[in-house]
């Protein structure tokens, strides 16, 4: 079974609800979505890291970048880039990077904010930027998903999005078809990828 790493960030489960229709995406796609987190900034600042947070998936860990074969990454939006925490986990993988981990291996972005135009595509095109650094092949949405076109919600070429509002964790039919799509992309041409990796 090919593992796709669905890691992502979450403060208020908005982008949790993407992460887990990426997931079904992925699973529709016949591979398995491998659902990680990372701990609140304040726990990266404590002696010791709970290794299982109290809900929700495991955080994740450089072994879990060593076994996929694929990643969708997402975070909420801080002022037009990822949130903290994320940024933190993937400022921590040096070792990954220099041992080559994620070369040549399939990935894609999400992300949700509370406004429409809240940063949504800055953040998307940044999370991309070490992603490329660790030699990933970076895959969007293509104009061919019919949503793309009809949404007045979240959802870009970039990767799929969420407009939260007040705090609303309810993704729209738009919001789910194109993470779902994108998860489905990711997974395929993860498999793509493998079935002959000299291509």
């Amino acid at each position: 079974m090919i593992d796709i790493l669905v890691l992502y960030y979450s403060r208020h489960g908005s982008t949790a609800k993407l992460a887990q229709a990426i997931a079904s995406g992925i699973e529709s796609a016949g591979c398995r979505a491998r659902v990680r987190t990372v701990p609140p900034i304040r726990d990266y600042q404590s002696h010791e890291i709970q290794t299982v947070p109290d809900d929700g998936p495991p955080f994740v860990s450089t072994r879990d970048l060593q076994e996929c074969s694929g990643l969708a990454l997402g975070s909420p939006t801080r002022f037009g880039n990822m949130a903290a925490p994320l940024k933190a986990f993937i400022d921590s993988t040096s070792d990954s990077w220099l041992k080559g981990h994620l070369i040549d291996k399939p990935c894609c972005v999400f992300t949700s904010t509370s406004s429409m135009h809240g940063g949504q595509e800055s953040t998307l095109l940044s999370m991309m930027l070490p992603l490329l650094h660790h030699g990933m092949l970076a895959c969007g949405l293509p104009y061919s998903e019919p949503g793309l076109h009809e949404t007045t919600t979240g959802g870009t070429p970039y990767g799929a999005t969420h407009v939260a509002g007040n705090n609303v964790n309810t993704l729209s039919s738009h919001e789910n078809d194109l993470a779902q799509a994108q998860g489905k992309r990711l997974a395929l041409i993860a498999r793509k990828l493998l079935q002959d990796p000299s291509q």
